[in-house]
């Protein structure tokens, strides 16, 4: 069985950088897009950022700037380096990951249970 494990949340205040690291494990024949989302409350998750297999990377606005995910598909890990954390980046953050199981070529999408990132003001 796959599973995604997050780690690297806390509390940090105002200005503060986090690192977050989220890692694959279990049986599968391969890792195509990984990235992370987030859901603030009484929000709609919101997607943060992503890298493919060929490490190109994408951002959403509200985060381009101050975040940086970085990671390799073929190693099942990625990280997440948040820097100038404003109280608004609040949120739990997910793992998010395609992956395909062995024998296969579909990838299907996984999630993590997420960790929570609190940034006081």
């Amino acid at each position: 069985q796959v599973q995604l494990v997050e780690s690297g949340g806390g509390l940090v205040q105002a200005g503060g950088s986090l690192r977050l690291s989220c890692a694959a494990s279990g049986s599968f024949f391969s890792i195509n897009t990984m990235g992370w989302s987030r859901q603030a409350p009484g929000k709609q998750r919101e997607l943060v950022a992503q890298i493919t297999k060929g490490r190109i990377t994408a951002y959403a606005d509200s985060v381009k700037g101050r975040f940086t995910i970085s990671g390799d598909t073929a190693k099942n890990t990625v990280f997440l380096q948040m820097n100038s954390l404003k109280p608004e980046d609040t949120a739990v953050y997910y793992c998010n990951a395609d992956i395909a199981p062995l024998y296969s070529s579909t990838f299907y999408a996984h999630t993590g249970k997420g960790t929570l990132v609190t940034v006081s003001s």
